[in-house]
């Protein structure tokens, strides 16, 4: 919930637009963003976008799978998760759950509406809310950014994740303390850069509980 810098320019216009619309998985998505109240937790970045893009032709079924996705900021990445088939548990800090839970609520047809639960998850703290090792898929978009949250994420992966489970991240390499959380990630799972769009910058790290090490 700390705004990045604003900048100048299209990108940042949008970013300030008061919705976003999309679609995905035959679906129209028109997600509430409010960047003067919450900052980064209202707005949809490139990540988000790229991961579900990703979601929905990359061969990966959700159908019947249990999703968590942390950070979720405007839901856009786990309604897409619902629509596609998954139960959906989406999670962000306290302060941006109502705000999450209206555009959830706003974009799933109303029989998908008890395969997403919204919850709060502030990275471990709240762990205790959450079965350890319970989820087929773990994902995030664009929450690598604050150094001083590193570990308590790595902490938050290695409880949600048992061996089986997938971990998909979705972010733009912005400074040297990103790489230095991958590093992190790879001491305590095994992870590969699965997907790579050049048009907007963004890398997708798949990452499994292990001790292979693999470079970037």
């Amino acid at each position: 919930l700390v705004p990045y810098e604003e900048g100048a320019g299209w990108a940042t216009r949008q970013l300030h637009s008061p919705s976003a619309t999309y679609r995905f998985a035959s679906h129209t998505i028109r997600v509430k963003q409010d960047w003067r109240r919450l900052g980064v937790a209202a707005v949809v970045w490139d990540a988000a976008v790229v991961l579900c893009a990703y979601l929905e032709i990359g061969g990966i079924d959700l159908r019947d799978r249990s999703v968590i996705e942390l950070g979720a900021g405007t839901g856009l990445l786990g309604i897409v998760a619902t629509l596609l088939g998954a139960r959906a548990t989406i999670t962000d800090r306290a302060a941006a759950l109502e705000f999450l839970e209206s555009n959830v609520q706003a974009n799933l047809p109303s029989e998908l509406r008890p395969r997403a639960v919204v919850k709060e998850l502030t990275w471990g703290k709240d762990l205790g809310n959450f079965p350890p090792g319970a989820f087929d898929f773990v994902l995030g978009a664009d929450i690598v950014y604050l150094e001083e949250t590193f570990a308590e994420l790595l902490q938050t992966l290695e409880h949600l994740c048992s061996e089986q489970t997938v971990v998909l991240l979705s972010c733009r390499i912005r400074y040297e303390r990103d790489n230095k959380f991958l590093k992190m990630l790879r001491g305590r799972f095994s992870v590969y850069e699965i997907h790579y769009d050049p048009t907007k910058d963004v890398h997708i790290y798949k990452a499994q509980k292990g001790s292979r090490k693999e470079d970037f």
